[in-house]
């Protein structure tokens, strides 16, 4: 069945991005998405939309979200790159408040610790562990958390991954709101969840932690 909903991709040409915008219209939504270099897109599908443009300007967030009705967020850089999440998310929220979008699903690492997680020694450890290696971008995670918690009036769910692998849909994700529940996902385990969510609200102003 075909949506009138337009869904707003960012870091759709990533791991996990690229596979979200075939789910979407597979689920019927019409499909947008902001692009840095729309030429490096491999099988482009003809129905979605293409904005050429940067994260970082937020006039061209403004044209992807303008007509909009869910936001997907799974913007992703190297760590050694100095970290943008915070700001992003930022950016994206005050945009979606212009034009009053009320749906945010958004993804980031199973090593962010959250008030209420219950994670067994080997997680604990391992977000030690990006605590310390990744401390700036550590940071900007906590930064972009604390920017969803102040909104909301924002529909906005945050999902924490393990790591993530190249592979088909497999099915079975398990889900917990406490610890890491698997050590990896596919990426298109993860779009069919992240699609899954626009209409679930089970997940509303909640940092799920996902994994096969």
């Amino acid at each position: 069945m075909d949506h009138e909903s337009r869904v707003a991709i960012i870091g759709g040409t990533g791991k996990v991005g690229r596979y979200i915008a075939t789910k979407a219209l597979q689920n019927g939504y019409q499909v947008r998405m902001l692009v840095r270099n729309p030429e490096k897109i491999a099988d482009k599908d003809k129905r979605i939309e293409i904005i050429e443009g940067t994260v970082e300007n937020i006039n061209n967030i403004k044209l992807l979200l303008d007509g909009c009705h869910i936001v997907i967020n799974t913007f992703g850089q190297p760590p050694k790159d100095e970290p943008i999440y915070s700001s992003l998310t930022k950016n994206i929220f005050e945009v979606m408040k212009e034009f009053e979008i009320s749906r945010y699903i958004g993804v980031t690492g199973g090593s962010l610790n959250i008030k209420g997680d219950n994670k067994n020694v080997l997680n604990k450890i391992g977000a030690k562990l990006f605590e310390i290696f990744f401390s700036k971008m550590m940071k900007d995670k906590k930064e972009e958390l604390t920017i969803l918690q102040e909104n909301i009036g924002i529909e906005w769910t945050l999902i924490r991954l393990p790591f993530v692998v190249e592979g088909s849909e497999l099915g079975n994700i398990k889900e917990s709101l406490s610890d890491m529940p698997g050590t990896k996902i596919t990426n298109k385990d993860i779009a069919s969840f992240i699609i899954n969510q626009i209409e679930n609200r089970q997940y509303i102003h909640q940092t799920p932690f996902i994994a096969t």
